[in-house]
């Protein structure tokens, strides 16, 4: 059974930093892409950023870029996603997410946006930014 767990959140001024870690445990096959969501109270679930091992690079949403960093070892199946600068409107719960794990590595695929594209969810992280 593929689980995710997800670490790290936490409460900052403005302007701090946080880095958030995500561990992925039961897979047998090879973790191709992994993406961190957030929600916050009364808005819909979005992507933040997103990461593909088989050289589909990295993405993020718009509101991140420069200020946000994925990253992590598939062979190790864990990713992270440090936050810089962080904003008031960053604060939301935090989510890591990855797409079904294959027998074969996928090759350049992008990291996809939609949370539908996504097959399994750890549990949400609390980020809270106060100014």
């Amino acid at each position: 059974q593929v689980q995710l767990a997800v670490s790290g959140g936490g409460s900052v001024q403005t302007g701090g930093s946080l880095t958030l870690a995500c561990v992925v445990s039961g897979s047998a096959y090879n973790i191709n892409i992994m993406g961190w969501f957030r929600q916050a109270p009364g808005k819909e679930r979005e992507f933040v950023a997103g990461i593909s091992w088989g050289g589909g690079g990295t993405s993020y949403a718009d509101s991140v870029k420069g200020r946000f960093t994925i990253a992590g070892d598939n062979a190790k199946n864990v990713g992270y996603l440090r936050m810089n600068s962080l904003k008031p409107e960053d604060t939301a719960l935090y989510y890591c997410a990855i797409k079904r794990p294959t027998r074969a590595t996928v090759w350049g695929i992008a990291p996809p946006t939609r949370p539908d594209d996504y097959a399994y969810w750890g549990q949400g992280t609390q980020v809270t930014v106060s100014s």
